[in-house]
């Protein structure tokens, strides 16, 4: 299978959306409690310095996403944040490494120093495992950071890496 990660385009909005929802209703990775509409969708990623998708280059299937923007304003706006949303029919596929590689080459692009990830759920295994591999260093952790979907406090890690 050929994955080719490009930027959105307004005709993606629809699987970007689900593919972001999916994830948010799950509870486990995103701090999201409301899901996205179709319009609210438009505004949320319109309004990143950049999003891009995977796309299966055969079907031309929306795999899964990313969002790039600021951390932080002024000071420490050199600082980059992100997410990653991948179907859960396409887990498994080292989709979210394409996007995480296609990430930091983008924000080197827009002048970014940093990508830091502010709250990794420590059970994230799978993402924890790729950001280590692909040389992101832990910060540290924070005991009880995140609201499960069961309601259970599980600790975040909080990952950067230096572009």
């Amino acid at each position: 299978m050929y994955i080719n990660i490009r930027e959105y385009k307004d005709n993606d909005i629809l699987p970007m959306t689900d593919i972001w929802n999916e994830v948010v209703e799950e509870g486990i990775a995103f701090p999201q409690e409301d899901c996205l509409t179709q319009e609210t969708g438009k505004e949320f990623f319109s309004k990143q310095t950049y999003c891009a998708v995977a796309e299966d280059g055969e079907s031309k299937k929306i795999l899964g996403l990313y969002i790039l923007h600021p951390n932080n304003a002024g000071r420490c706006g050199h600082i980059s944040n992100a997410s990653y949303a991948v179907s859960s029919e396409s887990r498994g596929l080292h989709i979210g490494e394409k996007l995480v590689q296609d990430c930091l080459e983008k924000a080197k692009q827009y002048g970014f120093k940093i990508l830091q990830f502010n709250a990794v759920v420590a059970t994230n295994i799978h993402a924890r495992h790729l950001y280590e591999r692909l040389g992101f260093k832990q910060l540290g952790t924070i005991p009880g950071g995140f609201r499960m979907q069961n309601g259970h406090y599980e600790d975040i890690c909080l990952y950067y890496y230096t572009l």
